[in-house]
């Protein structure tokens, strides 16, 4: 999928996953990524670039926790797509939707880094797509593994570095600023 040729040309969406109510409340910055989410949102909307929502239903659809995070707002036509698990691809029309626009790129932002954000990214590699992760614009909580103690901001900066390395034939990946992503 990489770099459309000239019967394909090149097609950029944003997708963002589960910047939801209920997901957010004690990541790392999380005022600053919502707030530099919904920047990245703002452009890609005046500069006409898809914007496709991810949320995950088992923080309880139909409940506060499951709607957007403020300021973050979806308007008329944006897809949104429902998932169960870590993968926004695994059992959910999230392929339909990019095919629908013919996206040959993904640029991700959202939460948790260490979870969804890097599961979809990598299953969108796999999947033949060119990502961008947007580097400031995804978040997540602190934790433990096996008694090490493992800051929200050190995963995300693992997460950063994981994905600027990764290399599959013939395919793109980057690592932007929300204000550094070309979104054409």
């Amino acid at each position: 999928m990489s770099a459309g040729s000239a019967d394909t040309p090149e097609r950029t969406v944003v997708v963002v996953i589960d910047m939801q109510a209920g997901v957010l409340p004690g990541c790392f910055d999380e005022q600053g990524v919502l707030s530099r989410t919904d920047a990245l949102v703002h452009r890609a909307r005046r500069e006409g670039t898809p914007v496709v929502w991810v949320h995950h239903d088992p923080v309880g659809v139909g409940t506060p926790d499951w709607e957007l995070a403020e300021p973050l707002r979806r308007t008329e036509g944006e897809p949104l797509v429902r998932k169960s698990y870590r993968d926004a691809f695994a059992d959910t029309d999230l392929r339909a939707v990019l095919d629908g626009y013919g996206a040959t790129r993904l640029v991700v932002a959202g939460a948790q880094s260490d979870f969804c954000v890097r599961t979809t990214t990598q299953r969108a590699a796999a999947e033949g797509y060119d990502v961008t992760l947007v580097r400031d614009a995804h978040t997540t909580v602190d934790t433990s593994v096996d008694g090490v103690a493992i800051s929200g901001e050190q995963i995300i900066a693992h997460t950063n570095m994981y994905f600027a390395g990764l290399r599959y034939p013939g395919q793109e990946f980057a690592v932007a600023r929300h204000d550094e992503v070309a979104l054409a």
